[in-house]
């Protein structure tokens, strides 16, 4: 039973001493220096004279567009924004093999132009069509021919899934996890870990990249009779989470109430997207070689100059995304009839390719609003004692320049009053299941789920594991 492997492998440690030792060296040897310059400055990329669109040389890789917004009954029902358009679909891949009896993932320590500290912890391929067809004419992917040809492996997870819906226009990503039964070839930059491994830490700041977060939380780490395999709780809480795994556990809501609900709304959701030329958006102006808002809020489309060593291509340069600050992604969460449970939104978001997707209770830039969203105050105000997990992740790198969100996971004593019409309470096991298909969590829920895997492992393991 594969949740059983996956709980095993959450459960068991190596040496972090050789994990410290390995990712340091690369640290060393890995570098990438990283110089901001005007847009206008870009080399292999250009902007179209009349739409002010910002392209690649080649046709490849993505374009910077521009995206008019109505979203009819809602509080802010127009607006207009820059966004990327990049409709080649990537692949996000793990390679994982049994040694000792215990799945272990093929990890990639890989430097990104947006990383906020340099190098980090990738999935074995990271990799857009682009780059696996080298259209910028550098070197092959590294193991990417597991995911491309997957007879004679067993291939674990292979679902395609969103990227930030308000930054990508109808952007998917292939999550793949593929177990191999030979012997790999173990090249320079890769190291293999547990999930255990991984999930101590995805606890420390900027270190586990956004790439690895969503396939992580597509695994199947739920299903029933995983409470046993778990050591004798350190506190209810932690029994209370195993226990939302367990799909035979009692939910607030059934999942085919939660599917009507996502499909209703979906469904009398409206909205209108036009893509427009850059240089008609009504409130972004193209000045001192970036593109920014007004006021000075949300995003800047920035130019970045990359020198960089271990990777395809030695240099490059490139249009990204810049955040005006840290954004907030946080979970609210409450123990039901002894069972852990989430507080999920139906988010409406431009580039989602269906209309809605779950997000997690609170996902915001608090400066960008004059009117804070639901329940940020209470999740802001809350203690010690009800945070679960608090950690600042980078936004993907390869894209995102300096972006990062900080990552909460909040308990409250009881669920009564905070569901609205765009909120349900859902268990593990919902999300889990949920995550076999495509366009149903957002990235953002995606990563609260890999940080919530993450606290499953969090007590002393049995020594039979």
């Amino acid at each position: 039973m594969i949740s059983r492997r996956i709980a095993e492998s959450v459960l068991t440690r190596s040496d972090p001493e050789d994990f410290r030792g390995w990712f340091e060296a690369r640290r060393r040897t890995d570098f990438m220096h990283v110089e901001p310059v005007p847009l206008e400055e870009l080399k292999g990329w250009n902007t179209d004279p009349v739409t002010g669109n910002i392209g690649h040389d080649s046709g490849g890789f993505y374009t910077i567009e521009g995206l008019d917004i109505h979203v009819p009954d809602r509080p802010i029902s127009h607006w207009d924004q820059p966004i990327i358009n990049q409709p080649e679909i990537g692949v996000l891949g793990i390679l994982v093999k049994e040694f000792d009896g215990v799945l272990h993932c093929l990890m990639q320590a890989k430097a990104e132009p947006g990383n906020h500290n340099g190098i980090q912890l990738s999935p074995t391929v990271q990799a857009t069509r682009s780059n696996y067809t080298r259209v910028h004419g550098g070197r092959q992917v590294p193991y990417l021919d597991y995911f491309r040809r997957t007879e004679g492996h067993v291939v674990i997870t292979d679902v395609r899934q969103s990227e930030q819906g308000a930054w990508f226009y109808h952007k998917r990503n292939r999550n793949m996890v593929v177990e191999v039964l030979d012997d790999v070839e173990l090249l320079d930059g890769f190291h293999w870990l547990t999930l255990g491994d991984l999930h101590d830490l995805l606890d420390r700041d900027d270190l586990v990249n956004m790439d690895t977060r969503t396939v992580l939380s597509c695994l199947p780490f739920a299903g029933t009779g995983l409470l046993p395999l778990f050591a004798p709780p350190a506190d209810s809480f932690h029994d209370a989470l195993i226990r939302s795994y367990d799909g035979q556990a009692r939910s607030r809501h059934g999942t085919d109430a939660i599917l009507s609900w996502i499909t209703e709304l979906r469904s009398l959701t409206r909205i209108v997207l036009e893509r427009v030329p850059i240089n008609r958006l009504g409130q972004w102006r193209r000045a001192d070689g970036r593109i920014s808002h007004e006021r000075g809020l949300f995003f800047e489309v920035v130019g970045v100059d990359v020198t960089a060593a271990g990777r395809e291509v030695d240099r490059w340069m490139q249009p990204m995304i810049s955040a005006a600050e840290p954004g907030l992604a946080a979970l609210v969460v409450t123990r039901i009839d002894g069972v852990l449970h989430a507080l999920m939104q139906a988010r409406v978001e431009p580039g989602y390719v269906d209309v809605i997707e779950l997000a997690p209770t609170v996902q915001c830039t608090p400066r960008n609003h004059e009117r804070l969203p639901p329940f940020v105050a209470e999740v802001l105000s809350a203690g010690p004692d009800r945070i679960r997990l608090d950690v600042t992740l980078s936004e993907e790198g390869g894209r995102f320049y300096q972006t990062r969100t900080r990552y909460l996971v909040v308990e409250v004593p009881s669920p009564d009053g905070l569901e609205e019409s765009a909120f349900r309470w859902m268990t593990l096991a919902q999300l889990v299941d949920l995550l076999r298909h495509s366009n149903y969590l957002n990235i953002q829920s995606r990563s609260l789920v890999a940080c919530l895997h993450s606290l499953s492992g969090s007590v002393e393991r049995l020594s039979h594991v």
